[in-house]
């Protein structure tokens, strides 16, 4: 069965990054991108997950999905702003 999952518009690898560094990163990336884009990110910082959730409500970019393999977090947030 073929992979129907929406590719997103841009893909950052900030693996080995501690914070504040992914968020800052991310913000700028997702800034870049058109209203509606989607910008996934990969990170194993373990605040992450709290970091891009206060974030995404702080910013008003739905983090649309998060997961966690293996000490890699990936987060994709929407660009709404």
């Amino acid at each position: 069965m073929p992979d129907t999952t929406p590719k997103p518009d841009k893909t950052m690898d900030l693996k080995g990054l501690a914070c504040p560094l992914p968020i800052l990163k991310a913000k700028k990336a997702l800034s870049e991108l058109p209203k509606g884009g989607t910008l996934e990110v990969f990170a194993t910082d373990p605040g992450s997950v709290a970091d891009f959730t206060a974030f995404s409500e702080a910013t008003g970019n739905p983090l649309i999905e998060h997961s966690e393999a293996g000490g890699v977090y990936r987060f994709v947030l929407r660009h709404a702003a």
